[in-house]
């Protein structure tokens, strides 16, 4: 009888050990993947720019764009002599005063040609909500253009800060 007694609580010892263990392992498991997440993410830093407005940079693989407001990016434009202004958002939704371009996000690989041969000259861009030209954003840095903003919150948030959008027939 003494021998299933010790026989029980070694086994009793041992299953918790596992499950300590196990313990143990699951979080650095989670761990390792909110780390990976938050890498995947990208990085964003604040940087000042003309007008005294803020823009986030976001790292991307290739480099990094920068994420400016409705505020910072009216300055902008307002200064931006001969820069493309593009609307990226498909469908049609809008457009802000000064557009030079409408290059789908999901096809802006393939439209280089109509963009600046020079990489590092400034390209201005913006969709609805902002999602698209974040996208499109990052696919011009990850093909070496070096000087990518991006309307934080696209004509939405334009809008929400007393701006107009036209709406032309397309």
């Amino acid at each position: 009888m003494s021998s299933l007694v010790a026989w029980r609580a070694h086994a009793s010892k041992h299953r918790r050990r596992g499950r300590r263990a196990w313990s143990v392992g699951a979080r650095l498991l989670l761990l390792l993947a909110l780390a990976l997440l938050v890498l995947a993410c990208g990085e964003a830093k604040t940087a000042s720019i003309p007008g005294g407005a803020t823009a986030a940079s976001v790292s991307v693989p290739g480099g990094a764009f920068r994420s400016v407001g409705p505020e910072g990016f009216a300055k902008l434009i307002e200064s931006k002599g001969d820069v493309p202004l593009i609307n990226v958002h498909v469908p049609y939704e809008g457009e802000i005063a000064g557009t030079t371009a409408f290059l789908p996000f999901d096809q802006i690989a393939g439209l280089t040609s109509q963009l600046p041969a020079d990489r590092t000259a400034p390209l201005f861009l913006y969709c609805r909500s902002g999602r698209m030209s974040t996208e499109a954003a990052a696919t011009l840095v990850q093909l070496g253009y070096s000087n990518v903003v991006e309307l934080d919150g696209g004509m939405n948030a334009w809008e929400t800060s007393g701006r107009s959008i036209a709406h032309a027939t397309r």
